[in-house]
């Protein structure tokens, strides 16, 4: 881009164009003069709009080395706090991490919560992510009457549990603990090959197909146990889940979950309440004549 005359004729200078290279080695390019000074959003915003973007577009990629506050301030032309305020706002919505004595880099996204019954396993096929399970715990046990309700069973029902660590590419996204019916499910830890889908055992072992489910989910504090589990902060924000499956009709499974809400997101796709149909409007005859 070429400079621009002044009143004597002088050329300014160009806006530079900035080639930035993380340590691995990416050539990653910012473009000039999307920081507008007089514009109603303050500058920090921008710069994180702008930000936001090369991670979104890929230009950024995971695990990238965000540029020094240094660089940021020549390619934006804004101070340092201004890049401050950017940085700091994208690690607090878990786009950047910071590793001290490293730097910052941009973080994996977040894992939407699947919105067809699929195991977790399935999903994090289809996503193309390496699914892992650890057991955690499971046992047999008598149903109080708030799971017994949850299950559409009487209390004091036969109840497995089974504790389950979930994993994707070797990190722990959730805890699961899994309720399911004995009477449904007999001899279920023997016949459960360890760490595999449960849905695929039930299919397998006992004809069972899940064929429909409800969800309600919570955001609240993980506990001691979970956020260790989890390798997250105690108390620190999850999301927690509370699924009831179905198989032709029966309620198989009640699923108790803590999910990261650091990895995790909810998309929802919103569609407007349906409508009667406004009456045609009267028009003259001599409209509908010539229309006609």
């Amino acid at each position: 881009m070429a400079g621009l005359r002044d009143g004597q004729g002088r050329r300014d200078p160009a806006p530079q164009r900035s080639w930035l290279r993380p340590p691995t080695g990416w050539r990653i390019r910012y473009v000039w003069g999307v920081i507008d000074p007089s514009g109603p959003l303050p500058k920090y915003l921008q710069l994180r709009s702008v930000l936001l973007d090369l991670i979104e577009q890929d230009r950024l990629p995971v695990d990238a080395a965000v540029p020094s506050e240094r660089e940021l301030c020549r390619t934006y032309g804004v101070s340092r706090m201004t890049v401050r305020q950017a940085v700091d706002q994208l690690v607090a919505e878990d786009r950047l991490r910071r590793i001290p004595g490293k730097g910052t880099f941009v973080a994996r996204p977040k894992v939407q919560m699947p919105k067809e019954l699929v195991s977790f396993t399935e999903d994090m096929r289809a996503r193309g992510m390496r699914p892992g399970s650890v057991d955690l715990a499971s046992r047999t046990v008598e149903a109080d009457p708030r799971l017994a309700r949850l299950l559409d069973a009487e209390p004091g029902v036969a109840v497995h549990v089974l504790e389950r660590l979930r994993l994707a590419d070797g990190e722990p996204l959730a805890v699961e603990r899994s309720h399911l019916l004995a009477s449904a499910t007999p001899g279920l830890f023997d016949r459960r090959p360890p760490d595999t889908s449960l849905f695929e055992a039930l299919e397998r072992a006992y004809g069972i197909v899940m064929d429909a489910g409800e969800q309600t989910i919570e955001a609240g504090p993980a506990d001691v146990g979970d956020a260790r589990l989890l390798e997250v902060p105690s108390g620190a924000t999850v999301f927690l889940l509370q699924q009831r499956t179905f198989s032709r009709g029966l309620c198989v499974e009640v699923a108790l979950a803590t999910y990261r809400a650091d990895r995790y997101s909810i998309h929802l796709g919103l569609d407007a309440p349906l409508r009667p149909t406004p009456p045609t409007p009267h028009l003259p005859s001599r409209v509908r004549a010539w229309e006609t």
